[in-house]
């Protein structure tokens, strides 16, 4: 950063205080327009019995706002009767209770950042979480500020035919110019972060749906008009979603209607706000012409997420930002369970504990670790993590491991009843769990305060003579940016036990007068060290750890391949199944990553072959888990099982060994490929879903033999599939060939797709991804491309976020050309729009792990990006961590 630009400012959680007023109620009006919007607030404000401060001065937050006018009770002020700054405005000689009205003007069409209210295509829509409702008008912008909403709209109705805002609609009319109002009422006290507003000539879908207490519920869906056939799984979802929580958390909705809004320039996935939920058009839009399983699956997912958010997350939010898993960790649990309980539990329970170790695990070992309440940020928006949501989501789960199922819907039923209405603390959330089950989480609330991943070291011991089997346990945690000391973790260590037969071993401690009935048991660690001892045990067992990966954290423990084999094919438990055969694949791949830098010649382990065969033709597995069990770990995940990372030698071994398995199992993979590629209509089901997987993981191993055979198959599949699933894959597949096939298929692809934008966001992620040599310089000629926009952060992260994140060997060219080009980049996006600039500095989050010469070339980088003057706080923040020592 410039020596003349001034620090930005960090906020720490010890410096909490109350705030000195509040708001009971706001009544906005909003007379909108794209190039110039009037905003005025009129709000009922008092002092803060609670506050213990002596200065009265009241602090409104406010940036990017042209002020109109200020009145106290009617009264206008003057100039100087008001301090002001770009980002406040502070009044000072204030009555106990007033009503204070601001009038701003703000520029819609200008706001890049897209946070406040923006303009996106055809539509004026806001986004106020974190920090955005200041660039609406100025407020007391914090989550424990709660206020009773009431907004009108004001527009010309040919231009903004629809007009939607928070709870319900109160009333409507229309002008003799042309213009149009409605207004709109939310009985239920919310901070200023959960507003929400959106105008434009919009499609409705509506549906219905009656609550459990036998309210009906009014279900709209807004799209653009040529996307009117793609609201029916979103639809379908939310409904779904709405029954589950009635069902599992006893949680019914509380407005007369419920709204989703598809918005094409959206820097988040969706967004919660109080009864018109906001949402990226990508997680909204879906037809199976144009949407992949993994894209329903997703829908499915947001839209569950979201609705959930109206209890855990609305009715009862977060005190301030340092809270902000209180909300995102436990809604995330839910909608985990959710998608789960609509799918395959198993795949679910994979593919999440999957994101959490190679993007949380990779976070939590990185510059930017954090706790997941963190001790400070100088930007909120930077703490919207992997740590904050997924892990978030895994240290809630421990709790209902440790209270149990029935427990944990005691302690949810008192945390929504205790604190509706009311914004609290993770400690509020664990008291309340502690609470309804008599039990002490004091110890455990340290996974809220410290950083970092913690590593179980594992030993075991066979008495044959005394039929005992002991498991010693010691826990550790690594040291991280700002704690080098850590407190041993309250961690749930769910075992089980295997004989040679694969049968379960009946669990019995020492001191106990007998087994209990399941087949797992929850060990408590909270000691650096336990010892457990199971008696009766007439053979050497085969443990199985981690069950359903109980707790986040790293296993260390000796075990022999043929161990992890027989696990692989064994353990009664799905995630431990797939887990034994990830940690085999490490295993030969960390062996012939070794034997590569060695020169050496690279073979295959005695035996692997045989136990994936056994694995592809076993017929009593989901063809979902399978497909999982023959997915070889990422080159991400690679590197970071490395003290230094090779990028090339990863990349050689790993594609060794597909060929290998792919030459070995050939007919197999061809044999279940036919089997599964039987016609039939598309439908999104756990069956169907895992059907299309298994066939695809087949065509990819098959593609790998670059057999024009193999080609014409993947060819075929592209262009004769209904579905986008199978399209797309046959698309990807093709695009790591050379060949006229390729460039055939991409230009096919795009011709046939070019006015959907979803869809050209998967083409431009596909060539991303490519590991052909030139791909950077493919990048570089699509960013020229008409289908591109450096303004729209779906476009930035379909092309240079997945390049730089998802294609290792390309973005880690020995050349550095991959980080300068991100570079670049990050500048240009530090302008426009610096939360998308931020994310995609993400790239770099590991780079002291890479050799000296990749090291000295990011370093670089970094050490230019934070030379550069007027560099945004979002970035500033991520990149001088980045660049701080260890």
């Amino acid at each position: 950063m410039s020596s003349l630009q001034a620090t930005p400012k960090e906020t720490f959680l010890a410096d909490y205080k109350v705030p000195n007023y509040l708001i009971d109620t706001v009544h906005l009006t909003f007379d909108i327009d794209a190039s110039s919007t009037r905003v005025r607030s009129v709000l009922a404000m008092r002092k803060n019995p609670l506050s213990e401060e002596e200065n009265t001065d009241c602090v409104l937050d406010g940036e990017h706002l042209e002020l109109v006018s200020i009145k106290v009770d009617s009264r206008p002020l003057q100039g100087n009767e008001y301090q002001r700054t770009d980002k406040s405005l502070l009044l000072s000689s204030l009555p106990d209770e007033f009503e204070l009205e601001i009038e701003t003007l703000i520029q819609p069409d200008q706001n890049t950042a897209l946070e406040g209210l923006y303009h996106s295509g055809s539509l004026l829509c806001t986004q106020c979480e974190a920090e955005g409702f200041r660039r609406i008008t100025y407020y007391m912008d914090r989550p424990d500020v709660m206020a009773i909403f009431t907004v009108s709209i004001v527009g010309d109705k040919q231009l903004w035919p629809i007009m939607l805002s928070n709870g319900n609609m109160q009333a409507q009319g229309q002008f003799d110019d042309g213009r149009h109002w409605t207004r709109w009422h939310d009985p239920h006290p919310k901070p200023s972060y959960l507003f929400a507003l959106v105008a434009g000539d919009l499609y409705r879908q509506q549906d219905s749906f009656t609550t459990m207490s036998g309210r009906e519920v009014s279900l709209q869906i807004y799209v653009d008009h040529e996307n009117s056939h793609k609201c029916g799984h979103a639809l379908m979802s939310l409904k779904q979603a709405m029954l589950w929580d009635e069902q599992t958390y006893g949680r019914e909705y509380d407005l007369d209607v419920f709204m989703i809004v598809a918005v094409n320039d959206f820097n988040m996935g969706a967004m919660e706000n109080k009864g018109l939920n906001i949402f990226n058009s990508s997680c909204v839009l879906a037809s199976p012409e144009t949407a992949t399983d993994a894209d329903y699956h997703r829908i499915q997912g947001i839209v569950g997420h979201e609705y959930f958010h109206n209890w855990s997350g609305n009715r009862v939010t977060c005190r301030d930002w340092f809270q902000l898993s209180l909300k995102e960790g436990f809604t995330v649990l839910r909608d985990q369970q959710f998608s789960g309980d609509m799918n395959s539990a198993a795949v679910q329970r994979i593919d999440d504990v999957n994101q959490l170790r190679t993007m949380q695990f990779a976070e939590d070992a990185g510059p930017m670790a954090h706790p997941v309440r963190p001790a400070s940020f100088i930007e909120i928006s930077n703490f919207y993590t992997v740590t904050i949501y997924e892990k978030g989501a895994q240290v809630v789960g421990m709790i209902k491991t440790i209270v149990g199922a029935e427990g944990f819907r005691k302690g949810t039923d008192l945390y929504f009843e205790r604190h509706d209405g009311q914004a609290v603390t993770t400690d509020d959330f664990v008291q309340a769990m502690e609470d309804a089950n008599t039990v002490d989480l004091s110890q455990f609330k340290h996974w809220y305060s410290q950083a970092g991943t913690p590593v179980l070291t594992i030993e075991t011991q066979y008495n044959a003579l005394l039929k005992t089997y002991t498991l010693i346990v010691n826990q550790h945690c690594p040291a991280t940016p700002g704690q080098n000391k850590k407190l041993p973790l309250y961690i749930p260590l769910a075992v089980g036990l295997l004989n040679r037969n694969g049968q379960a071993i009946p669990l019995q401690l020492e001191g106990e007068n007998s087994a209990i009935e399941k087949n797992t048991r929850v060990l408590d660690i909270t000691e650096q060290q336990h010892t457990f001892i199971f008696v009766n045990v007439d053979e050497e067992p085969i443990p199985s750890l981690l069950r359903g990966f109980s707790a986040p954290v790293k296993i260390t423990m000796d075990r022999s391949d043929a161990d992890l084999a027989f696990l692989m094919a064994n353990d009664s438990d799905s995630f431990n199944r797939w887990d034994a055969g990830q940690k085999w694949l490490i295993n030969v791949l960390l062996s012939l990553i070794n034997d590569f830098q060695q020169q050496r010649h690279l073979a295959l382990p005695e035996g692997l072959i045989e136990q994936f065969s056994y694995v592809l033709t076993d017929e009593n597995t989901d063809p979902a888990l399978i497909a999982k069990m023959l997915t070889i770990p990422s080159e991400n995940y690679l590197a970071a099982q490395m003290a230094i990372a090779d990028v090339d030698a990863i990349h050689a071994s790993r594609q060794f060994l597909k060929k290998s398995l792919a030459a070995g199992l050939k007919q197999q993979f061809s044999d279940i490929y036919q089997r599964y590629s039987a016609k039939g209509k598309y439908q999104f089901n756990a069956l169907d879903m895992a059907k299309r997987s298994l066939k695809n993981v087949c065509l990819s191993y098959l593609m790998t033999a670059e057999d024009p055979m193999q080609t014409q198959r993947c060819l075929k599949q592209m262009k004769q599939s209904d579905n986008m699933t199978d399209t797309l894959t046959g698309l990807a597949l093709l695009s790591d060939q050379t060949g006229p096939e390729s460039e055939h298929a991409l230009r096919a692809f795009y011709e046939q797709w070019q006015h959907d934008r979803l869809v050209v966001d998967k083409w431009l992620t596909v060539q991303a991804q490519s590991t052909l040599p030139g791909t950077l310089i493919r990048i570089k000629g699509l960013m020229k491309h008409p289908a591109f926009s450096i303004k729209n952060p779906n476009n930035v992260r379909a092309l240079i976020g997945q390049f730089c994140r998802n294609n290792p060997i390309n973005f880690h060219a020995k050349d550095g050309s991959g980080y300068q080009f991100l570079a670049e980049q990050i500048l240009v996006l530090n302008k426009l729009n610096p939360q998308v600039a931020s994310r995609m500095l993400g790239a770099f989050n590991s780079w002291r792990q890479y050799d000296t010469e990749r090291q000295a070339m990011m370093k670089q980088v970094l050490t230019d990006i934070a030379s550069q003057p007027d560099l945004s706080s979002d970035v500033y923040e991520v990149v001088t961590k980045y660049l701080a020592e260890p």
